[in-house]
């Protein structure tokens, strides 16, 4: 298992804050979010048109500081219009980075099933040439299961399209119907990283979480994945503490990310003992 963070959780300070944070709260992985908040304006990460160099550039950034990227948001739905262009882009990106993964996911009313296995039988031929892996992850509608986003990878049939697990998710979209447990067991030989983020029904309302502070039994969790001799990242997409605002300072941000990496971390040791 790599632990990793992703930049995601200081949208609202600069990128440049959000990596030192990362590093400072003990993290040696990164994944690459959506946008941060720079002067005034929400600026991306890594625009889904820019040249690849600018992929190079940031990862180096990053590696300076001592964090290896892992992750990047794709930042559209595979059955946009113009899914394939910006997918086989951020491939590239991914490549020029040397990022092993790029994640994706669908519309939470749900996606066209074909046209994602049209897209991504196109994708993977250049995601193999590229050495970087497509990964899917749930997110409500057709494919809010692990065992759908599977049903789709599989009839793709391809060692480059993947799937991504994100437990919180499960639990969220689907209200607690889908025990996230049994659905990885569905699916486990597809998956290659995690997204990791918790949920709590109770003290209502339920929303997602950190790690730890729900309702998920992360050492049953991680345990389905633990002795498949593949390397996992696990990313943090969400660290806050349920029912309390976030934090608006990045200090606040901080503390919340080196938690959820010392209860990975006691999960991991403690699964692998």
């Amino acid at each position: 298992f790599q632990i990793a963070c992703m930049t995601l959780p200081y949208s609202p300070f600069p990128l440049q804050r959000a990596l030192t944070g990362i590093r400072d709260a003990g993290y040696r992985h990164v994944a690459w979010g959506t946008s941060h908040r720079q002067d005034g304006k929400n600026v991306p990460v890594l625009a889904a048109d820019a040249p690849v160099a600018a992929a190079r550039d940031l990862a180096t950034r990053c590696r300076d500081l001592g964090l290896e990227p892992v992750m990047m948001f794709s930042g559209i739905y595979p059955e946009a219009k113009n899914g394939f262009e910006v997918l086989r882009q951020r491939i590239l990106q991914a490549a020029a980075a040397k990022m092993p993964q790029v994640l994706t996911f669908g519309h939470t009313k749900g996606g066209g099933e074909k046209v994602w296995i049209d897209r991504f039988t196109k994708l993977a031929p250049i995601a193999r040439d590229n050495n970087v892996l497509l990964v899917v992850k749930q997110h409500g509608g057709s494919t809010g299961t692990g065992d759908a986003c599977a049903r789709i990878t599989r009839a793709v049939n391809h060692s480059h399209i993947k799937v991504n697990y994100d437990a919180g998710n499960v639990m969220d979209y689907l209200e607690g119907k889908v025990n996230p447990l049994k659905d990885l067991e569905a699916c486990r030989e597809e998956v290659r990283s995690f997204c990791i983020k918790d949920h709590r029904f109770f003290p209502p309302p339920h929303a997602d979480c950190g790690p730890g502070l729900g309702e998920i039994d992360h050492y049953r969790l991680l345990h389905i994945v633990a002795f498949t001799g593949l390397t996992i990242p696990l990313c943090c997409e969400n660290i806050f503490a349920p029912r309390l605002p976030r934090p608006t300072t990045p200090e606040g941000v901080d503390a919340l990310a080196r938690r959820a990496r010392e209860f990975l971390d006691l999960c991991i040791r403690g699964i692998q003992a």
